[in-house]
């Protein structure tokens, strides 16, 4: 059965998170260097069968764009080019990076563990996949 894909794209490192083939649970799946990231997706793609990518929109709380809105326009353009048979939806992302650090906290991680700022984006990546799925 195939798989959702979330993804929380930065400028320098991206998460990524995926759901079990029930499309039941979200689980983090790694952080990956931006610029390594169409690679990395070719391969996973070849290996998983995936039926939405969920791409983290970014937005102020005036529901206006952020400075890092038009590197995402940017890159779902290159999604869409690269991946034209898997469907694209932008999810809000608002608050997930604090919902991370949260999320850390409450787990007793170690103050070094919560400033990893890989393991905050493949968290936050996590945290909007299941806010989807609860709603879809």
């Amino acid at each position: 059965m195939p798989r959702i894909l979330s993804i929380d794209y930065g400028l320098k490192r991206t998460g990524i998170a995926v759901t079990d083939p029930l499309k039941i649970i979200a689980t983090g799946l790694t952080t990956v260097d931006s610029k390594e990231l169409i690679p990395f997706l070719k391969n996973y793609f070849a290996k998983e069968e995936v039926e939405l990518i969920l791409v983290g929109e970014p937005k102020n709380l005036d529901d206006s764009d952020t400075h890092a809105t038009p590197l995402v326009e940017k890159f779902v353009k290159e999604l869409q080019k690269n991946f034209p048979a898997i469907p694209i939806k932008r999810v809000d992302e608002r608050f997930t990076s604090k919902m991370a650090s949260r999320a850390m906290l409450d787990m007793g991680l170690k103050k070094k563990q919560r400033q990893d700022k890989k393991l905050i984006d493949e968290i936050a990546a996590t945290i909007m996949l299941q806010e989807y799925l609860q709603h879809f």
